[in-house]
Order: C-alpha cells, then structure tokens, then sequence
C-alpha cells in the first residue's frame, strides 16, 4: 500500500480545468478530494489568485518517487513552464507526504522532500486538508489542526472555498 497526500494548485488560463484534469487523470487511484479553494499568491510573486486543492490518492503499485514522476507528468500535460520559483503556473502539484506498509516515507533527496517542507506554513494545503482528513497529521510536525490554528489568522483570511467548482465525482469522493 502506498498512500500519499497531493497538493494542486492553478493560477494561469483555465485554473479549474487544469485541476480537473489532475482530477480525473488520477481517479483510479483516488480516495478523497478535497473543496476547491481560491487563494492569494505564496511566495512574493506578483501574479494572480490561485485555485487549490487536496487530494488522498491510494496505489500498492506506486511508491514515492511513483507520485513524484506522475504528479510531473501531469504538469507537463498541461503545459507548466518552470521560470520563476514560485511563480505563475498552469498546474502545479507536490508531493505533500506518502506512507507505505513501513509507516510514512520520509526523503532528504532534493527532488523528493518528504514531508514537503513548506506544508506546515501553508494554509493552502492544510485547510482543504482538513476537509478530506480532519484527523490529518504531517509526520514530524503534529496535527494539521494544530499547525493551521497556529498561523495568523491573515493566512487564512484571503482564502475562499469555491462550492460552486464540483469535481463532479459523486458521492464518497469529493468532500
């Protein structure tokens, strides 16, 4: 079993068409969805708002660097350029954490940092995390609940839950 927890996010052309499209690309795997947020720009880049999402995706065949190369490939497919670190993107997707038969994965490799370093200061990744796992914790790092209460209430101030963007996915899997 490997169980891993995906960040999306989109803030260029069609935002919630490029998340659908993850969406959809990873529905044979996928366990939870989260509600689609609407979120100010991270990281200091002038650009506009992103849409954002979580997603629990399951798969005894897929490792960590399974999740890695196939959340890549759905950036590519959507034509994500890679110019300014934390800039404008079509689709972006991180590996937020994995965990496999032995427990949760852990990875100083460059190319995989598991548990994503950023999570813990990342509303947009804990709140809708939340939402598909109330119960959710970030190994090393403690109770999602408890790392999104400690940020200052700005964080979570700018961002709006989009009820009216369905992954049309039916019962049991969109939360």
């Amino acid at each position: 079993m490997s169980r891993a927890v995906l960040s999306l996010g989109s803030n260029l052309g069609d935002r919630f068409a490029y998340l659908r499209s993850a969406v959809a690309d990873l529905a044979d795997v996928l366990v939870a969805a989260s509600p689609v947020y609407e979120t100010a720009p991270w990281g200091g880049v002038e650009q506009d708002d992103f849409l954002n999402a979580v997603l629990v995706v399951d798969d005894p065949d897929t490792d960590a660097w399974g999740w890695l190369r196939r959340g890549r490939r759905l950036e590519d497919a959507a034509g994500r350029v890679r110019e300014i670190r934390w800039g404008p993107r079509t689709l972006d997707v991180d590996v937020v954490t994995v965990a496999d038969g032995d427990g949760d994965v852990h990875s100083d490799d460059p190319e995989l940092l598991l548990p994503h370093p950023g999570t813990p200061e990342r509303a947009t990744v804990l709140l809708p995390w939340l939402d598909v796992d109330p119960d959710a914790v970030l190994p090393g790092h403690g109770p999602v609940r408890a790392l999104l209460d400690a940020l200052p209430a700005a964080d979570t101030a700018g961002m709006h839950r989009r009820d009216d963007l369905s992954w049309g996915l039916g019962r049991g899997r969109a939360r």
